[in-house]
Order: structure tokens, then C-alpha cells, then sequence
């Protein structure tokens, strides 16, 4: 049934016009944030730690990376709504929300950082990670002022890449990606 799936995928993924230099099957290329990164909570307190691309492992994990711009967020709300409602189990999946502060609207990075502190109190479990420089971005070669859905298998390779916003049938497909895999 994976095999079937991927198949499927990687057919549908072959007539998209791609922007990002994301390989299916592949992993996502190495990016390591020195400065801010990971959001830990950490009894009641916040702390960053540097972050690699090299952590998005032994889990399925959905990638949502976001300009710091609520136009960007909402592009995708959508798909992040499917995945609230689908509750996977937290031992086999993960979300990683991305973003990337130099994509935001100036003045606004430290709203954007004290709106994922938020988000980590509410998902503590999740990745949350702040790209200050945009080196995600620029290394995967995504859209400016947008969202991005990558979705990795245990082992760290690409299942489905989106950059942009997503239709429901695009949902779908990856909501059945993330049930066959886990």
C-alpha cells in the first residue's frame, strides 16, 4: 500500500511546476539555525538551542515552513486543521513548523517569535523552530512570502512537497500519506 501511494505521489508531483530544489525520495537538504532555532519549554521558561534538519528523524513528520507573515500562516491553516483533527499518535508523527523571521514584515519578528512561544505551549510535543537569516528557505530554494508542506517518512526522506497554498484533494493525499506511513 506505501509503495502504491508513493507511486501515486510521485506521478501527481511530476506535473506540478516545481520552484524548490526538493527531491521525492530524498532527504530534505541539510540546514543547521545556529542562532535562535528550537523553541524548548523547559519548565515554564522558554529556551532556544541550535536546530539541524538532521533531528527530522524516527518519526513521520509534516513540515509546515512559513514566512513570519500571517498571509503566509493562513495559506495553509487548511492542512494544519486536517492534521488537528486526524490526532495522530505522537509516537509515530510529529508537526515541525518552520519559520522563517527574515521573511517577515518589518518590525513584526518579535510578534512572530511570542506567536510560536505561544504555539509551543500549546503543542509542547511539536518542533518549533525560528529561522532568523531565511538559510531554510534559501537552501530549499522556497517561495518568498509563503508556505511550504513537506512530509518526511521515519527515516527522513521526502514524501510530498507543496510550495503553497493547498486544495483540499492535496490535503487529502497527504492525510492518507501520513495514515500509511505511520
Amino acid at each position: 500500500m506505501k509503495k502504491i501511494l508513493t507511486a501515486i505521489t510521485l506521478s501527481l508531483a511530476s506535473f506540478v511546476a516545481l520552484s524548490h530544489n526538493l527531491t521525492l525520495g530524498d532527504n530534505v537538504p541539510q540546514v543547521t539555525i545556529k542562532d535562535k532555532g528550537y523553541i524548548d519549554l523547559v519548565e515554564g521558561e522558554f529556551e532556544y538551542r541550535q536546530w539541524s534538519t538532521a533531528e527530522l528523524q524516527n518519526k513521520v513528520i509534516l513540515i509546515q515552513h512559513i514566512a513570519g507573515r500571517t498571509s503566509a500562516k493562513e495559506l495553509n491553516d487548511p492542512m494544519i486543521d486536517a492534521l488537528k483533527k486526524s490526532d495522530f499518535p505522537f509516537e509515530k508523527y510529529n508537526t515541525a513548523t518552520l519559520v522563517n523571521l527574515d521573511d517577515a514584515i518589518w518590525g513584526t519578528g518579535a510578534i512572530v517569535a511570542s506567536q510560536l512561544r505561544s504555539n509551543k505551549e500549546d503543542f509542547p510535543d511539536a518542533i518549533f523552530v525560528l529561522d532568523e537569516d531565511g538559510d531554510i528557505r534559501n537552501k530549499w530554494g522556497l517561495t518568498e512570502k509563503s508556505s511550504a508542506i513537506i512530509l518526511l517518512d521515519q527515516g527522513g526522506k521526502i514524501l510530498y512537497v507543496k510550495d503553497g497554498e493547498m486544495n483540499p484533494t492535496e490535503i487529502d493525499t497527504v492525510i492518507g500519506l501520513i495514515n500509511a506511513y505511520i
